[in-house]
């Protein structure tokens, strides 16, 4: 069952974390100032904040999320920040853009477009379309981390699992694994299509924000392993991955972990 309460919590904590990453990913697409955008997956909003900065007074940011109940609060942050005049929000699937032809100067979508099981091509397509010659098409995904530093078998097991390989997906064509993105761009025909990640890390002693988005990454990344462990691995993945625990990882003097975000962009031809 969803709940917004823990989903909010969530998602404001793991802000935190990435916030710094997504900033340079943002800076490198050279987005012009006074702009508009789609933000295409926008969830409550926090990515719409930043993209409205980057293209400033004079630039507008438009979310679009599936999820009305998401929106309603992506407003109330909007209006929080005293944004509510340069973002606006609308209900939709990205599948199937509610917009006119060339109605951007740039789409952005953060683990969204092109984020497993969600098959790529179709709403890549979208957001080229919605988006004027000359303009460009950016998407940006998690794509890898070091989080149990000391411990490289468990987590290569763990992430070996069919929780732990997402945003990929078993049986996904290999060419539908989001590092090759590349021809996803090519194939819908995105022009000057470049690719670069950006590393995020956290080290101890650990803020409570940033403590709380390692904590709730570890359930997000690993959740329903046990079936898929031995009981060895699985014991030793409770002793030090729970909270609680007179183990637990994040209670290392010298814990240090990174990740990565991958961005893929590109522009519409002229």
């Amino acid at each position: 069952m969803f709940d917004i309460d823990t989903f909010l919590q969530t998602a404001y904590s793991f802000q935190s974390l990435r916030e710094s990453v997504l900033r340079r990913a943002i800076e490198a697409l050279q987005l012009p100032a006074g702009s508009r955008g789609l933000d295409a997956g926008c969830g409550i909003g926090l990515q719409a904040l930043l993209l409205a900065e980057s293209v400033g007074a004079g630039g507008h940011v438009t979310g679009l999320d599936l999820s009305p109940e998401l929106l309603v609060y992506g407003k109330d942050i909007a209006k929080e920040a005293g944004l509510s005049e340069r973002i606006s929000f609308q209900e939709g699937d990205v599948n199937k853009l509610p917009f006119d032809d060339d109605t951007f100067d740039w789409a952005w979508s953060l683990d969204c477009v092109g984020y497993a099981p969600m098959e790529p091509l179709r709403p890549l397509k979208e957001l080229a379309r919605v988006v004027k010659p000359g303009g460009s098409v950016a998407i940006l995904a998690w794509s890898y981390e070091q989080l149990l530093p000391g411990y490289p078998m468990l987590e290569t097991r763990l992430n070996g699992t069919t929780a732990g390989i997402a945003p990929f997906v078993k049986g996904k064509k290999p060419e539908y694994h989001f590092l090759r993105a590349l021809g996803w761009f090519r194939d819908v025909g995105l022009v000057e299509a470049r690719a670069q990640t950006f590393a995020g890390d956290a080290h101890a002693p650990l803020p409570d924000d940033c403590r709380s988005a390692l904590e709730s990454l570890f359930r997000m990344r690993w959740p329903s392993v046990e079936s898929e462990l031995t009981q060895e691995e699985w014991s030793e993945f409770q002793r030090l991955c729970l909270s609680g625990s007179a183990d637990f990882i994040l209670d290392l003097p010298d814990y240090y972990a990174f990740f990565t975000y991958s961005l893929f962009h590109g522009k519409v031809a002229v």
